[in-house]
């Protein structure tokens, strides 16, 4: 009995049911161990790769039910000759992990399987080093990590573990606190937060919540806030604010106003339709006041004015934030399928990509980083509202969304071409049926976002969208270190800079006023001269050619050297009161520029109707001489004419006489009156009385 009990033991040790008794150890060490000790694993091993890539592939070879020999066999007969070439090992290894990933992830629950995540992590581990030529990892611990490179080459495989567009920003969030390198443990935390995420829309889809607002289009519900009274969610419509439950589903945004005990029936804010509608961060606070930054502003053609939704917290915006961009996310996939033209199976990939993406941010902040990021990076449709180039991204999608619909049945594209699950398919596998299209085609494999040695056109949009966006911070960065604050500083910063314009401006003023005449003459005669031959143009072009000529040989001569910096005498420093006191009169002086223009219109509005005839009868006299002008003489000669009215005012000839006849234009011009205005009151304010 005691012999019997101890071979089942040794039994269950060597089958790997105890193998935490023998110690922390990978699987990576268990399978280095059983190919140095069998000849057949020796034998089954592909020389050309490294122990950790022949590891992998045996994996995937066991998955797809398959030799190696096989497997190899079948990369030369798909593949195309730029990229099975027997040096470059890395693009069988991809080949094998693909296929294998395609498989495992149409199998329900892999991501709560530790196996499977530990193989997706092995797998990026392998694609580091795929050749037997290159370095060998001897160990792989919880120390042992993965770079960007190969986190966004294998994790996008997997629709639910990220995708192309935005995988650079989630490995930068997750390693963030590691030095730019994945740690299995955060991989792992990671995933463990998706997994309660897909359960938590689950569990929400499958609730009663808005049931019977819900049944028509299969809504499914993505996030919810305000149930708890310590986190109100506050609506503000006109003056009136109540506080409610908000509901997000992948159509509609839903508020429920808290009663006693009930909620209200909910209002319902469509992000389907094409209803113009507007969402931004917007300040709210008591009785109509701007004061707090928690607010989103809701805006469309089917509500008769603005709502606000506030998201109280103690400190900061980020919950607002975070609203604001799965809200976002929402309506900006409809719009793509708008845009587009996308039905059916596609559409509600497009929605599938949105929501997966949202159920990531949810993750991640499950998971909690290390340094503050935005949501919007995380989130493809945001991502590419904001990235330079991301409308080439979104076209790039929508192509392959059109190409995909006619090849969904092939399990392989021609070429080199690699297939990935659908993302809808996730949800089908957990029981979530997704729009109008409930089922998943058999299949489910369609034209991936993946190529074996080779980058997709979504990748390369992506790429080069990405190199776009580094230059703009670059120059974001640039233009954030030369902000100044105070209105005095920042009128001496533009006064510096405009020191050249002013300058020309004053010149020419010069030579208006005749104070000197030779050069005034001067400039009178060629510039008559230009306008009569039509030169005019020419003379723009010469400026143009002038501007570039500058720039090139600034170019030339500061090669390697900064920029000289601006250098602004900084005016003396104000106190609150003296900033106050300068902010008064800068509104009392905009206050009067508006009373001034608006007397103006009120008197043209005058004699437009004749309210002061004599007035009206020298402006109709006037208006005819200049149409008939306009009519009879040539353009060069009017723009002559113009020219010289304005130039030679204060010439000596001129001078009395454009005096007298400005002081006649004043008192005419004074004696005009203003076309009477009534104020009214608005119905809201009669209300508020």
């Amino acid at each position: 009995m005691v012999c019997k009990t101890r071979n089942m033991l040794e039994d269950l040790v060597r089958e790997g049911s105890f193998k935490w008794l023998l110690g922390n150890r990978s699987s990576f060490d268990e399978e280095f161990e059983e190919m140095g000790k069998s000849p057949s694993a020796r034998k089954n091993g592909l020389p050309e790769l490294s122990p950790m890539a022949n590891v992998i592939v045996g994996r995937c070879s066991r998955i797809l039910g398959m030799s190696m020999e096989e497997l190899q066999e079948n990369f030369k007969s798909q593949a195309s000759e730029s990229i099975k070439q027997p040096s470059d090992c890395r693009n069988f290894l991809e080949y094998c992990c693909f296929r294998a990933l395609a498989l495992s992830t149409r199998m329900t629950g892999n991501l709560s399987d530790r196996r499977f995540r530990r193989l997706t992590y092995d797998m990026m581990l392998a694609w580091e080093a795929p050749a037997a030529a290159t370095r060998p990892l001897l160990k792989v611990d919880e120390e042992t990590t993965v770079g960007r490179e190969a986190f966004s080459r294998i994790a996008p495989a997997i629709p639910a573990i990220a995708d192309v567009v935005t995988c650079d920003n989630l490995f930068e969030v997750l390693a963030a606190s590691t030095g730019g390198r994945l740690y299995f443990s955060v991989y792992e935390k990671y995933l463990n937060g998706l997994e309660r995420a897909i359960r938590k829309l689950k569990t929400q889809s499958e609730s009663s919540l808005l049931s019977s607002f819900r049944l028509s289009k299969r809504e499914k519900i993505l996030e919810v806030d305000g149930s708890f009274t310590t986190l109100p969610v506050l609506q503000h419509v006109g003056i009136s604010t109540w506080p409610g439950r908000l509901t997000l589903t992948d159509n509609a945004l839903y508020f429920e106003a808290l009663r006693v005990v009930l909620y209200d029936k909910p209002k319902i804010y469509d992000l389907s339709d094409d209803l113009k509608q507007c969402i931004k961060p917007e300040l709210t606070g008591p009785w109509g006041t701007r004061l707090f930054d928690k607010a989103v502003m809701f805006k469309s053609i089917s509500l008769p004015e603005s709502v606000m939704i506030e998201f109280p917290e103690l400190k900061g915006h980020t919950r607002r934030d975070y609203w604001l961009a799965i809200i976002r996310e929402i309506l900006y996939a409809h719009k793509f399928i708008r845009k587009f033209q996308i039905l059916g199976f596609e559409q509600d990939e497009v929605l599938s990509k949105a929501i997966l993406g949202i159920l990531r941010l949810q993750a991640v902040q499950d998971v909690g980083s290390a340094v503050p990021f935005r949501s919007e990076t995380l989130l493809m449709f945001n991502l590419c509202d904001q990235l330079p180039g991301g409308d080439l991204i979104l076209e790039t999608l929508a192509r392959m969304s059109a190409s995909r619909e006619s090849e969904r049945t092939n399990n392989l594209s021609s070429g080199n071409g690699m297939r990935s699950i659908a993302a809808s398919a996730i949800f089908s596998n957990l029981g979530v049926a997704l729009g109008r299209s409930s089922t998943v085609p058999q299949a489910g494999i369609v034209l991936g976002e993946i190529v074996v040695g080779d980058t997709t056109a979504l990748e390369r949009a992506v790429r080069e969208s990405r190199k776009s966006f580094k230059k703009v911070e670059l120059a974001q960065a640039t233009i954030d270190g030369v902000k100044v604050e105070g209105i005095d500083t920042n009128l001496a910063v533009m006064k510096e800079l405009l020191f050249p314009v002013v300058e020309l401006v004053k010149y020419l003023i010069f030579l208006a006023s005749w104070d000197d005449p030779l050069k005034s003459l001067v400039f009178c005669s060629v510039s008559s001269y230009v306008i009569c031959r039509e030169w005019l143009g020419y003379v723009f072009a010469l400026v143009l050619m002038f501007i570039v000529v500058f720039i090139v040989l600034t170019r030339c001569c500061n090669r390697g050297r900064a920029i000289d910096e601006v250098k602004v005498m900084v005016p003396p420093i104000m106190n609150t009161m003296e900033q106050l006191l300068a902010v008064q009169n800068a509104i009392t002086q905009a206050e009067e520029l508006m009373q001034e223009g608006n007397i103006v219109l009120l008197k043209l509005r005058a004699l437009l109707l004749s309210a002061f005839p004599q007035a009206s009868e020298r402006i109709v006299v006037a208006l005819l001489i200049m149409a008939l002008v306009l009519a009879i003489l040539p353009c060069k000669y009017i723009i002559l004419l113009i020219f010289l009215e304005i130039f030679t005012r204060n010439s000596l000839i001129r001078k009395e006489s454009t005096e007298r006849w400005t002081r006649r234009l004043r008192e005419w011009w004074f004696s005009i009156p203003a076309a009477p205005v009534l104020l009214q009151g608005t119905k809201e304010e009669k209300k508020r009385k």
